[in-house]
């Protein structure tokens, strides 16, 4: 149980600084720990517990308590949320005063500018981390990409998106 507990600390503490501004962009990381390489819990699980971590209030890093429960209990949870938010909260605190006094200058433009695509990035890698691993194939890609393509260009309701999404899916899904 220990080593399981300092494996959590070594996966998740590092991955901390990846996640300001929001968990969304390490999810590819978390996946990829927490499902192939450690075998902590299976694909099937990885989604339910992603859904789950959508569906609470909270920051979207939730997600890693929610592993560290699945993987070794309420100390594991512990654990994992303390490794996923403690370093970051430092870091943002520290850096928070940093920014401030030297708000405006043109490094501090030009480092907000970089990571914008960074962050599109990051958020786009999450996104194909969760089609695949739901294995819905061409139609969850299919389904992804116009999604997409509407919620750019139309004033259509994500939430329209999403119902019509799952009707297709209940649809095409027992032919399959």
């Amino acid at each position: 149980m220990i080593e399981i507990l300092i494996n959590l600390l070594r996966v998740f503490a590092p991955l901390s600084f990846l996640t300001i501004g929001g968990g969304q962009s390490i999810i590819p990381a978390i996946h990829h720990q927490s499902v192939e390489v450690h075998q902590w819990i299976t694909n099937a699980q990885f989604l339910d517990l992603f859904a789950l971590s959508r569906l609470t209030p909270g920051p979207k890093s939730l997600l890693v308590t929610l592993v560290g429960w699945q993987t070794a209990g309420i100390i594991g949870a512990l654990v994992a949320s303390v490794a996923i938010f403690l370093p970051s909260a430092i870091l943002v605190y520290y850096l928070a005063k940093l920014w401030a006094r030297y708000e405006g200058k043109p490094l501090i433009k030009a480092v907000e500018q970089g990571l914008i695509p960074v962050a599109a990035g990051m958020i786009l890698a999450a996104t194909g981390t969760i089609l695949r691993a739901a294995e819905g194939g061409a139609w969850a890609w299919g389904v992804a990409m116009l999604s997409t393509i509407l919620l750019l260009r139309t004033r259509v309701s994500p939430f329209l998106l999403l119902g019509l999404g799952g009707l297709l899916f209940a649809v095409v899904q027992p032919a399959a």
